[in-house]
């Protein structure tokens, strides 16, 4: 998605106020977002016009239920980018909704700013690190990291760096069809030590949290 094309958006929130203040934040962006539909159930999402929008801002705490983690997995299987947008600013919950494949995680506390900016990298398949996450993901020590091979690893953080595969093939000089089958061996080692990174912010966050780049550099 080029950096002009328009994005729209489903809001998922049971706060009234939070519905209403999120479409004007939307709306004042200088890269036009449209609410295609909000509500407090995620329903929204799969209803047309909601079914086809580029980005789900999802509340995690829906009603009084617990976390809508659930519902975070069914869209993100759905091949849906998520927004968690959540009054929970624990490490534990942060890194629940990388491993289920949000695209990025913001409390409510970082306002319009880090809002529109993650929702616009979500419809561009961008990584994009707010503060809080950048906070859990620099606090995390996983035991469960894979082991990478030093190609693997230069492989991965070129292509953090690049624009496109084909970028990362010529400053590696390799094919795209070798980049490709780099990237796919990683994401096999992710998935199965249980933490798959099937997007590339997913991936990202996954290096982040293992020390393979730093927050910084992103």
């Amino acid at each position: 998605m080029s950096n002009d094309t328009p994005v729209s958006v489903v809001v998922i929130d049971d706060h009234p106020a939070i519905l209403t203040g999120v479409e004007m934040w939307f709306s004042a962006s200088p890269r036009r977002i449209t609410v295609v539909a909000a509500g407090a159930t995620v329903r929204e999402a799969w209803n047309a016009p909601g079914n086809t929008a580029d980005v789900v801002v999802l509340d995690l705490q829906l009603g009084e239920s617990g976390p809508a983690f659930s519902s975070l997995r069914g869209l993100v299987d759905a091949g849906r980018q998520v927004v968690v947008y959540s009054m929970r600013d624990d490490e534990k919950t942060a890194l629940t909704c990388l491993d289920l494949g949000a695209a990025t995680f913001l409390t409510k506390n970082e306002g319009q700013e880090h809002l529109v900016e993650a929702t616009l990298a979500a419809a561009d398949e961008r990584p994009y690190m707010p503060p809080a996450l950048a906070g859990a993901l620099g606090a995390n020590a996983r035991a469960d990291r894979p082991q990478l091979s030093t190609r693997e690893e230069d492989v991965l953080i070129e292509w953090f760096q690049s624009e496109s595969k084909e970028l990362v093939a010529q400053r590696l000089g390799i094919s795209v069809r070798t980049v490709n089958s780099y990237l796919d061996r990683v994401r096999i080692k992710y998935a199965n030590v249980g933490r798959p990174a099937r997007t590339k912010a997913s991936l990202v966050a996954r290096a982040v949290q293992d020390g393979l780049v730093d927050v910084d550099d992103l």
